[in-house]
């Protein structure tokens, strides 16, 4: 069952996120992605969070109260994860994030912290990225111009790939190290085809995103 989760930050455009949501079995919305959520014309199944981000705590009053979880502000878990947790909860073997983009670096670095764990989401699209999560044993398609790949975990790592300018085989994978605006050559100049496999370890790969 796929979950889709919408947090505060930049997220991608209202037309987007409907598209998005239109893949999902169950939304839920961390606080301030409440916001992002409703401006998309949806109404998740869940909300979330300590709720001070919200511009009117009034937009809660449209929800049955049993699906609205208000959480102390002094907490030990951010909102972010108390959605990602709430998603597993229900059910949710796949979970992507909408928003986490901009604003504080502190922020951004949290949610990325969330992937180095165990357990961590599959998909994570801000106002200028689609991330996704690349574990081992599995394989990305996509289309895009460019592409960035940071591994994740404690390795090894391996991987492969098909139509990048600079393959990933036989890179020397290991903490810190990273590739980053490789070049996809096949296709049309605006949208080309790609490939990554990883062989062994998590990777974390990035794409250019549009809002709209």
């Amino acid at each position: 069952m796929r979950g889709i989760g919408f947090t505060g930050g930049e997220g991608p455009g209202a037309a987007w996120c409907a598209a998005l949501a239109g893949e999902a079995d169950l939304i839920a919305a961390a606080d301030s992605g409440l916001m992002a959520a409703e401006a998309a014309g949806l109404a998740p199944d869940w909300i979330v969070g300590d709720m001070d981000s919200l511009d009117d705590p009034r937009r809660l009053d449209r929800y049955p109260p049993d699906r609205v979880i208000r959480c102390p502000r002094d907490k030990d878990d951010t909102d972010t994860e108390l959605l990602l947790s709430l998603l597993w909860e229900k059910g949710c073997d796949e979970v992507w994030l909408a928003g986490g983009g901009g604003g504080r670096t502190d922020h951004l670095l949290a949610v990325h912290a969330l992937f180095e764990r165990e357990r961590s989401p599959d998909r994570w699209i801000t106002a200028g990225e689609d991330i996704r999560h690349l574990r081992a044993g599995c394989t990305l398609n996509a289309e895009n111009s460019l592409v960035s790949v940071f591994p994740l975990g404690t390795g090894p790592w391996e991987a492969e790939s098909r139509g990048l300018k600079w393959p990933l085989a036989g890179l020397p994978w290991k903490r810190g190290f990273f590739g980053v605006s490789n070049v996809v050559l096949e296709g049309r100049e605006d949208l080309r085809s790609f490939e990554i496999r990883a062989i062994q370890g998590r990777f974390l790969v990035i794409m250019p995103f549009g809002k709209e």
